[in-house]
């Protein structure tokens, strides 16, 4: 692992999340080693805006859009979703399991 901070590492996974998935904040905690980290990955989220990346691909276990308050506009995490085909109904997103990304399971060592 290199001298990055847990901020960056959590931006360089999602960075990886492909077009069309989701992941979870806790999916991210633990590729990165810290499994009981889903909230600081969601302090990480929250301090995402001024950077280019996909966050509305992250929501929370049960796939439920709970960062979209931080979104610019009211449905804009929703309307990116469903932008790259992922169904998503009263916030929360349909056939998760199908559309979930795991980065322990697809990325092969940590960041």
């Amino acid at each position: 692992m290199t001298n990055k901070n847990f901020y960056e590492k959590v931006y360089e996974v999602v960075q990886l999340i492909p077009y069309g998935r989701v992941t979870s904040y806790g999916a991210i905690a633990t590729y990165l080693g810290t499994a009981r980290s889903a909230r600081m990955v969601g302090w990480a989220m929250n301090n995402s805006s001024k950077k280019d990346m996909p966050a509305h691909r992250v929501v929370n276990r049960k796939g439920l859009l709970t960062g979209k308050h931080h979104f610019n506009g009211t449905n804009l995490m929703q309307q990116l979703l469903e932008s790259e085909g992922i169904k998503v109904i009263d916030n929360q997103i349909q056939d998760f399991e199908n559309v979930f990304w795991n980065p322990s399971q697809e990325l092969s060592q940590i960041i």
